[in-house]
């Protein structure tokens, strides 16, 4: 099992993640900025968040870079992605 759900049914599959971030920290930083702007631009920023999103997710995709915003928290995500390990196991 390499997919996991996100929000909004969105799945992502945890070969493609390149990160799990904070958007309170991390997003403050001048290179994440310009990242975003980038995705931005290239439609490459997925909000799946319902509130103000927590944190993000930068994907590495088969054509372009991802990021999805999200409500979650960042130890929430992990969380998710650390479950798909029990899984491989079977």
């Amino acid at each position: 099992m390499r997919y996991f759900q996100l929000e909004k049914g969105e799945s992502i599959d945890k070969n493609e993640i390149i990160g799990i971030f904070d958007l309170e920290t991390a997003g403050t930083s001048a290179e994440t900025k310009a990242l975003f702007k980038r995705l931005e631009e290239q439609k490459g920023v997925v909000n799946l968040s319902n509130d103000i999103p927590k944190s993000f997710v930068l994907c590495e995709e088969e054509f372009s870079d991802r990021i999805y915003l999200s409500g979650l928290s960042t130890q929430s995500i992990e969380a998710r992605t650390e479950r798909l390990k029990t899984f491989e196991c079977f």
